[in-house]
């Protein structure tokens, strides 16, 4: 033991200066529902599975492929061009087929320190159509007006697939 501080001045010695910032930090969490009027069938179909049809946030002006595999260890992925170049935006931890389906991961956030819990619920509603419940949950890196932007993107997001199912012929 008596080597370890000659080491680590070894190890510092001709190390380029690093410039150590702090990040803000913090927690949040929300829920968004919206009504669909469709079977839950239809709707979790989908949610899942390729979501290019509605899912209109990417990082690439016009993905290759956008997609939601509903089975454990599942991604959420963005796939740029025919090279395979992407993004896997969150891994699924969670599928109960028809019901739930949740995942892990920053989203359109990649590169910061941020872990978000997303889970989708699949109501059937008694008087017909689809109650869709999405719960978020996020921990790490959090910005400034990040929790409101958001809980606004996931009402987007309800509010583009509610249009898509029930427009579809």
């Amino acid at each position: 033991m008596k080597y370890m501080p000659l080491l680590i001045l070894c190890l510092c010695a001709g190390s380029p200066a690093a410039a150590v910032t702090d990040a803000p930090s913090g927690a949040f969490s929300f829920t968004v529902e919206m009504l669909i009027d469709s079977d839950v069938p239809t709707v979790w179909d989908a949610a899942t599975g390729d979501i290019s049809g509605w899912w209109d946030h990417s990082m690439s002006p016009q993905p290759h492929a956008m997609y939601v595999e509903a089975k454990p260890g599942g991604a959420f992925m963005e796939i740029f061009d025919e090279n395979g170049d992407g993004v896997r935006h969150a891994v699924v931890t969670y599928v109960k087929q028809n019901e739930t389906l949740r995942y892990e991961g920053p989203l359109g956030l990649a590169g910061h320190a941020l872990h978000m819990v997303t889970t989708w619920s699949f109501v059937n509603e008694e008087g017909g159509g689809t109650r869709v419940v999405v719960e978020v949950h996020a921990a790490g890196e959090v910005h400034g007006g990040w929790p409101e932007v958001i809980e606004k993107t996931w009402g987007h997001f309800l509010g583009q697939l509610k249009t898509y199912v029930e427009t579809a012929d």
